[in-house]
């Protein structure tokens, strides 16, 4: 009986052994096979038109689309402005004033109203490519936007990219589909960056400014003021606030004032914005202005660099920028 036991106790004592032994393998194999993990920090993603950080990379993968978008009283309110990457403001014939806003951000389900092409648009549009949305033109105007490496989207080939809004005389009712542009071939994709932007940390060098006003001709001068609670620009136009369809005011980060020559004279039938050469800028930003000096190569494709008075690259802080195609030796009202 005692010998009986005391074997039983040995292979108990074995049986704890081999099971412990077989654990501490198993253990063993598990932790060889699982593999070393290393944390990689990937670069943000930075929306190329605003500067701003674009977690999904929605930007990153569509063009530029650019709309023609009317600016007389007629078309208030205009739709879509808020959400634009960057605004363009030029004077057409008649010495009113037209918008071409850009969009890659966002894609507004509503935009407009949309108008008609001028020659000045082929300037604007030819370094960003993409799609170039606008509702037909003058003949001289479409032999010049037919130059520049955009798809072109008007009424005739829009399809549900573009609808008339019954409730609007026209032809200031013809309003353009975000989403559904986009649908459209274009490149390159992403478009190539226009501005440098500053960091959170970089401070604007420069006078303050309250408020400014840009002295477009006849009826459409437009007032800039410093709103340091949003820091940005609000806009007034027609002694207005500019609220967009949405309810929403505009008001941009950034607005650049750049100089140029009107060829033809400002306002006539064939007048446009020459963009090529160099001229007299200033950046608004940060409720400060710093002024210095705009300039691009002989190539439409080149991208205009902008500089301040001791050569240094202007850098925008990220976020909207309206560029405002003043004529050359228009004078501007500054508010400290």
């Amino acid at each position: 009986m005692r010998r009986a036991a005391v074997v039983l106790a040995v292979v108990a004592v074995v049986a704890v052994v081999v099971v412990a032994y077989r654990h501490a393998t198993n253990s063993r194999s598990t932790l060889a096979a699982t593999p070393t993990t290393t944390t990689t920090t990937l670069a943000p993603r930075i929306a190329p038109l605003t500067g701003l950080a674009d977690p999904s990379g929605l930007a990153l993968r569509r063009p530029a689309l650019t709309v023609k978008i009317e600016n007389t009283p007629q078309a208030m309110p205009q739709w879509g402005l808020d959400r634009a990457d960057v605004v363009y403001e030029e004077i057409v014939n008649g010495g009113i004033t037209r918008l071409a806003a850009v969009f890659n951000s966002h894609a507004p389900a509503k935009i407009g109203p949309v108008r008609s092409v001028r020659p000045t648009d082929e300037q604007i549009v030819y370094p960003l490519g993409g799609i170039f949305a606008f509702s037909g033109g003058a003949p001289y105007a479409m032999a010049v936007i037919e130059k520049a490496p955009v798809t072109l989207v008007q009424e005739s080939n829009a399809g549900a990219a573009m609808f008339r809004d019954p409730n609007r005389l026209a032809p200031h009712n013809l309003y353009a589909v975000g989403p559904s542009l986009f649908a459209f071939r274009a490149a390159p994709v992403p478009p190539r960056p226009l501005f440098t932007y500053r960091g959170a940390s970089t401070s604007v060098t420069g006078a303050a400014v309250s408020s400014f006003t840009v002295p477009f001709p006849s009826i459409y001068p437009v007032t800039w003021t410093w709103n340091p609670a949003s820091g940005s620009w609000d806009r007034t136009l027609f002694g207005q606030p500019v609220i967009t369809g949405t309810g929403v005011r505009v008001s941009p980060v950034n607005v650049l004032v750049m100089w140029v020559d009107y060829v033809n004279g400002v306002g006539t039938f064939t007048s446009y914005a020459n963009l090529q050469g160099s001229g007299p800028v200033a950046l608004f930003s940060a409720g400060r202005e710093v002024r210095g000096t705009w300039s691009r190569g002989p190539s439409p494709a080149d991208p205009i660099t902008y500089h301040d008075a001791a050569g240094r690259v202007l850098a925008l802080g990220p976020g909207q920028t309206w560029v405002e195609l003043l004529n050359a030796g228009a004078v501007l009202s500054v508010q400290p």
